[in-house]
C-alpha cells in the first residue's frame, strides 16, 4: 500500500510517499526556518502562510521522486495535532481535499506518536511495550507505548520544551537560532564540569522543567560581567567561556533526560527505550544514553537522524500501521 504523508505542524512543510509503512520512496521537506531566524523563534503567521505557498510544490516533488502518480496513492496520513493551529489547518484541509478528489481514505496522526514510530525505520526495531521519549523544540514527554493504539503519558515538561531551552540559551550567548546545533557545536569543545547547572526538581519524578536552568544561565552570564547592564557597552563573550557554558548547560539537560527516561523504564518494567524528536539528533545525548543503557541492560532505539526533525515519512508510516490495525 502506498501512503501519502503530510506534515505541517510547525515550520516544515513535508510530504512523503511510503510503502507498507516501511519503504520510503520519497521524503521532501521545505523548511521556513530562514524566515524565523531574525525573530529567534517560529512566528505562527509566517509559518502558516509559507505552508500555503509551498505545499503544492512539495507534493509535486514528493510524487516525482517516488515516481508515482496521485492515482497510485491508496491512503493519506496527515498530522492533525499537536502544533500551530494555522499550520495544522493547512495540512488537514489539503489532505481532506485530496482524499475527496481521489476517493481514498484519510487518517489523522498525532505527530508525537509519529516521532516514536520513526525508530521503526531502523533495521533493528523496538518491541512492544516500550517507553518512549520525545524531545524536540516544542515538546518534551515520556510515554508508555503498549502499541500505537494504547499510549500512556507518563510525564511532560511543565514549562519550556527542551529544544526551546536550547534556543533561549543560544540567544543569551549571542549564538543565533536555532539553538540546538549551535549549542552542540560549541559544547563539543567546552568543559561540561566548568559550571554546575541543574534542571529544576519536579513534584512528579517523570515530569521535566527547563525554565530554571535557562534562567540560571542568564544569571551566570550577567554575574560574570558579560550579561545585561543598565549603562555602558556590553563586554564581548570570550570564546572559551561560551564553550564552557554551552557544555555545562547541555550536560545538565542531557543528564535529566537520561535519568528520567531510565527511571520510567524501571517503573514500567521494560528494557525497551525509544528516543525521538529533533533534540534526539544531538550526538552527546546519544552517547550518554548508550553509556547509561549498557549499565542498566536497557536497549535504546533512536530515530534515524534524518527523521528526528518533523517529516512526513514518519506520519505516513504510522498512518499505515494504524489503518491496518
Amino acid at each position: 500500500m502506498l501512503v501519502l504523508g503530510i506534515e505541517t505542524s510547525c515550520d516544515e512543510t513535508a510530504v512523503s510517499v511510503v510503502q507498507n509503512g516501511r519503504y520510503i520512496h520519497s521524503n521532501v521537506v521545505s523548511s521556513s526556518i530562514d524566515f524565523h531566524k531574525r525573530y529567534r523563534g517560529v512566528v505562527p503567521e509566517i509559518a502558516s502562510r509559507l505552508h500555503l505557498e509551498t505545499i503544492g510544490a512539495v507534493l509535486t516533488d514528493a510524487l516525482n521522486q517516488a515516481k508515482v502518480k496521485l492515482r497510485d496513492i491508496e491512503l493519506i496520513a496527515v498530522t492533525s495535532q499537536p502544533g500551530l493551529p494555522g499550520s495544522l489547518l493547512v495540512g488537514v484541509c489539503f489532505a481532506r481535499a485530496l482524499s475527496l478528489a481521489l476517493n481514498i481514505p484519510r487518517i489523522q496522526i498525532n505527530h508525537l506518536d509519529a516521532h516514536l514510530y520513526a525508530s521503526f525505520f531502523n533495521r533493528n526495531k523496538p518491541r512492544f511495550p516500550f517507553v518512549g521519549l520525545v524531545v524536540s523544540g516544542g515538546h518534551t514527554g515520556l510515554f508508555y507505548v503498549k502499541n500505537f493504539l494504547k499510549i500512556e503519558l507518563l510525564g511532560s515538561t511543565l514549562d519550556d520544551a527542551c529544544g526551546e531551552a536550547f534556543d533561549k540559551v543560544a540567544t543569551i550567548l549571542g549564538l543565533g537560532y536555532p539553538g540546538g546545533p549551535i549549542i552542540e557545536k560549541f559544547a563539543s569543545k567546552g568543559n561540561p564540569a566548568k559550571v554546575k547547572f541543574r534542571c529544576s526538581n519536579t513534584k512528579s519524578p517523570l515530569d521535566f522543567s527547563f525554565s530554571g536552568i535557562k534562567t540560571a544561565v542568564l544569571y551566570y552570564v550577567r554575574d560574570t560581567g558579560y550579561g545585561i547592564r543598565d549603562t555602558g557597552p556590553l563586554r564581548r563573550y570570550p570564546l572559551p567561556l561560551i564553550r564552557d557554558i554551552a557544555a555545562s548547560f547541555q550536560e545538565a539537560v542531557i543528564d535529566v533526560l537520561v535519568k528520567k527516561s531510565l527511571l520510567a523504564c524501571k517503573l514500567k518494567r521494560t528494557n525497551q527505550l525509544v528516543v525521538g524528536g529533533g533534540v534526539a539528533a544531538n550526538n552527546r545525548l546519544r552517547e550518554r544514553f548508550q553509556q547509561e543503557a549498557r549499565n542498566s541492560d536497557t536497549k535504546i532505539y533512536f530515530s534515524p537522524k534524518e527523521f528526528c526533525t518533523d517529516n512526513a515519512a514518519m506520519v505516513a508510516g504510522l498512518g499505515y500501521w494504524l489503518h491496518w490495525r
